[in-house]
This record gives structure tokens, C-alpha cells and sequence, in this order.
């Protein structure tokens, strides 16, 4: 046992830490296939010391202070659903479970807010403001296996994002406790010219730079209407084509989906629906007053229909809708020694997302049986990319070492054309080497940051690049 342990015990009430081998070892794995495909190995690589559950903010930055003080490394933990394992304590020490801190401490009905704490469950927050006729309208995949927190602390982009944004357009104030203990909370206000704006710096900041307690979200009130529909298309590039048009028009359906034909027969089983031979899925959503809903949905279908896209009725598209939380597909094959399974998004402008897709697609498929791609969340000026690999192998240490091949070719493929490594996983292990190289001169001010929030560089060692 560590010499910090035993100080570290008669410091902090029983009940607020374990050292359990079982407890240890429920933290030392994430969703990342990578660490999935180690543990089916017998190697536990990032196995933390002590974990600490906090039932208070205080008892927080009481841990940190205390760290801090001791130099001994802190790792932030939400729900253990990162993909790129963000949350893995790489160096030990203490793992911060913030599973407790899970209260809603605000719904303010006339500004549209909601205040929560960081510990919170995606599905719970969402379920309350439904039974209050709001949401979120910030919709992760992840939604029922992820926190508040871990949405800041990863950047996080929800499925609905072509219209309501990422993350950060949702949160409009932060607390954050910082490495030695203190607190900091930002202005609460709509929009705000004081300075830099300094939410932004944990926003993505994958728990190195503090860890957040609580986050003040907009909220909205529930459609009154809201339509679906699939079209198909003849090619990827005429269905890009569409997209960016609609895109850049200034309509802003929430739901604008793209799959490629090879992932179409995927996403068409929920329905019970054959899409026609050849066909790459479209999905479209509008929702809104009912007027608005349904004047969007013409309009966007005017600008589908003529880029050679051909109406299929709502059936697929409202199966996407209630299967669109089922991660169970990858989920199965990684349970399996030999089964490989990843996903892996990257982000591009217009001009260089076909080259990119068509690249991923090539230098992919030597990797995997099944290359399939997607376009998820777009934006007038780009569109993000995700790639689904599944395969099967031999062993579970084949599989890790396929996976690790898979990333490697992922990375170098997207920046030899220019796309951003991630749009919203974040990096975590998976994407580590590759950072500073995609930083480039701006990973100086990044580190420097770093070195002035956490001198001492206990929280979450090992990632974002940094060397310690």
C-alpha cells in the first residue's frame, strides 16, 4: 500500500471511500474497445487506488485540497460511457466518483433554465423536464449512460445538434473546483461581453483543468408538432450535396442524418423496411409550432427532392427515432473474445468531406468486414463523419491489436485530407499521440493554461498530451 493511502484514510470519514479490489477494479474500465479488449486479456492497466465518493461539493474540493497538498493524481469519473477512455486514471491515485452529486438544484420556468449538479444522468434530467413539458433538446446516443459533467468535461453533441448545437451552446454557467480546492462559478447571464469567456476553458477539457459540480442549462419548451421522413438517395455525393444545401439555406431541421449505403440496410432493420437496392438514407426531422414544423418540411424536402432524392414515407425514419439509443450491436460483438467493433468520428468543411469519407472508406477496409459511414451533425460551413468498423478475429488480443491499427489509420487518413480528429468523443487515450500534431502552435497556450490551473499536475495525468 502506498504511503499516501494510509494518511489518506484517517483523513477522509469511512464512509466516503473504498479500497476494495472489486470496487478498484469496476473503475478501471471504461467503453473504450481498446480497454475492453485488455480486460478480456486479464490486464488492468488503469486501476486507480482509492476511490472517493463525494455526497457533497465540499467534500470535493476537501479531496483536492488534500491531493493537491500530497501530489497524489485525481481522476474525474461520470458514468464510465466515454468511447476514447477519457476517464481511465492512468497514474492511480484517487478516482473521483461523481455519482452522487446528481441533483436538479434549479428549474427556472420563466428564463428557461435548469441548474443541475454534475453527477446527474442524462435520462433522469430529461425524464423530469418532460414531466414539466420541457427538454433539453441536447440528445447524446449516450444519453441514458452518461452525466452533466462528463457532457462538459467531453464537449459533447447530441443528436439533434444541426439545429440546437453542441454542448457548449447549451451551457450557460459553470462551478468548477479547481486543483488546489478552490472554487470558481461564471456569470449566469444570456449572453455576456466581460472578458474571455471562461466556461469555455473546461468545456472539453476532459477533467484536467477542474472538475465541474454544477452546470446551468437553457431549456425549451416541448414541439407542438413535430415530422419525420426518409429519402433515399443515389450516391453519397448527391445526398452531401443535398445536405449542404439545406444547410446553407438557413432552414434548421433538428434531425439531418446521412448514411451511406452500406449502413442504410443497418439502420433500415428498426423499421422492418427494405430500402430500395443501392439506396444511401436520408433522414429528416422538423418539429416546432405546427405551422413552422410543416412550412421547414416542405422546404427542405423542395431542396432534397431536387438533388435527386426520392421520398420514402416516415417508417425508417421514426424506427431511427426509437431504437436510436441501442448501442447494443457494438456492444455484443466487443462481449465477444475476437469481436472488433469501433467508432470513430472526425469532423471536415463541405469541400473536403466527400475526399475524406471516400479516403476513410479505402485505407479502412483491409481493417474491418463491415466499413460503415454516416453524417451526423452538419453546419453550414461542414459536417462531421462517423465511422462504424466490426469484424471478428481470432482472439481478444488480436482484437486489441487490430483496434489499435484501426486508430492509427483513422487518424493519419483524416489529416492527410484536413479533417478534424474528433467532433465530439473527444481524445482521451485513443487519440493522444495525435494531438499536438493537430493542435499544431496553439497546443503552446493549452499547456500553458495547464501549468497555471494545476502547477502540480494532479488532475487527470496522462491526457490531453500533457506531460504530466
Amino acid at each position: 500500500m502506498a504511503d499516501w493511502i494510509k494518511s489518506f484514510t484517517e483523513y477522509f470519514p469511512n464512509e466516503l471511500w473504498s479500497i476494495e479490489a472489486e470496487e478498484l477494479n469496476r473503475f478501471s474500465i471504461d467503453a473504450w474497445p481498446v480497454v475492453i479488449k485488455m480486460k478480456q486479456t486479464g490486464q488492468t492497466p488503469y486501476l486507480p487506488q482509492v476511490v472517493f465518493r463525494p455526497r457533497f461539493s465540499k467534500e470535493v474540493t476537501q479531496v483536492l485540497g488534500w491531493a493537491n497538498q500530497h501530489r497524489v493524481p485525481v481522476t474525474a469519473w461520470g458514468a464510465g460511457s466515454g468511447v476514447v477512455g477519457a476517464a481511465l486514471p492512468t497514474q492511480g491515485g484517487i478516482l473521483l466518483d461523481l455519482s452522487l452529486l446528481n441533483k436538479i438544484l434549479v428549474l427556472d420556468k420563466m428564463n428557461l433554465l435548469v441548474k443541475v449538479q454534475a453527477g446527474l444522468m442524462g435520462h433522469y434530467l430529461e425524464a423530469e423536464l418532460n414531466s414539466h413539458g420541457f427538454t433539453l433538446n441536447h440528445s447524446p446516443q449516450s444519453l441514458d449512460r452518461s452525466t452533466v459533467g462528463g457532457w462538459i468535461a467531453t464537449r459533447a453533441c447530441g443528436q439533434f445538434s444541426s439545429r440546437w448545437g453542441g454542448i457548449e451552446d447549451f451551457a450557460l454557467a459553470i462551478t468548477v473546483a479547481l486543483a488546489d480546492g478552490k472554487t470558481i462559478t461564471t456569470r449566469l447571464a444570456p449572453r455576456a461581453a466581460i472578458g474571455p469567456d471562461i466556461k469555455s476553458l473546461f468545456i472539453g477539457s476532459e477533467g484536467t483543468l477542474g472538475i465541474v459540480l454544477d452546470v446551468t442549462l437553457k431549456i425549451f419548451p416541448i414541439a407542438e408538432t413535430r415530422l419525420l421522413e426518409t429519402i433515399s438517395f443515389p450516391s453519397v455525393k448527391s445526398g452531401l450535396t443535398a445536405m449542404r444545401r439545406l444547410m446553407q439555406t438557413g432552414l434548421r431541421p433538428f434531425l439531418v442524418r446521412f448514411y451511406d449505403v452500406d449502413e442504410s440496410l443497418f439502420v433500415a432493420r428498426w423499421s422492418g423496411i427494405t430500402p430500395p437496392l443501392g439506396a444511401n438514407i436520408f433522414i429528416l426531422g422538423c418539429e416546432g409550432l405546427n405551422d413552422m414544423a410543416l412550412a421547414e418540411y416542405r422546404a427542405a424536402m423542395q431542396i432534397l427532392q431536387s438533388e435527386e432524392g426520392v421520398r420514402l414515407g416516415p417508417e425508417i425514419a421514426q424506427g431511427w427515432m426509437d431504437h436510436r439509443f441501442d448501442f447494443s450491436g457494438v456492444e455484443n460483438r466487443l462481449a465477444q473474445p475476437g469481436g472488433v467493433a469501433e467508432t470513430i468520428e472526425v469532423a471536415s468543411l463541405w469541400d473536403g468531406i466527400l475526399e475524406t469519407y471516400e479516403a476513410l472508406k479505402h485505407d479502412l477496409s483491409p481493417f474491418a468486414e463491415h466499413v460503415l459511414g454516416h453524417f451526423s451533425h452538419s453546419y453550414p460551413q461542414g459536417v462531421s463523419l462517423y465511422i462504424i468498423l466490426l469484424d471478428e478475429v481470432a482472439d481478444a488480443k488480436s482484437a486489441e491489436l487490430r483496434l489499435r491499427e484501426i486508430w492509427d489509420v483513422a487518424m493519419r487518413t483524416s489529416m492527410a485530407h484536413g479533417a478534424a480528429i474528433s467532433h465530439h468523443h473527444g481524445i482521451g487515450l485513443a487519440r493522444q499521440k495525435y494531438l499536438r500534431e493537430e493542435l499544431g502552435s496553439s497546443y503552446d497556450v493549452l499547456e500553458r493554461v495547464k501549468n497555471a490551473l494545476d502547477p502540480e499536475g494532479i488532475l487527470n495525468p496522462g491526457k490531453l498530451a500533457f506531460r504530466r
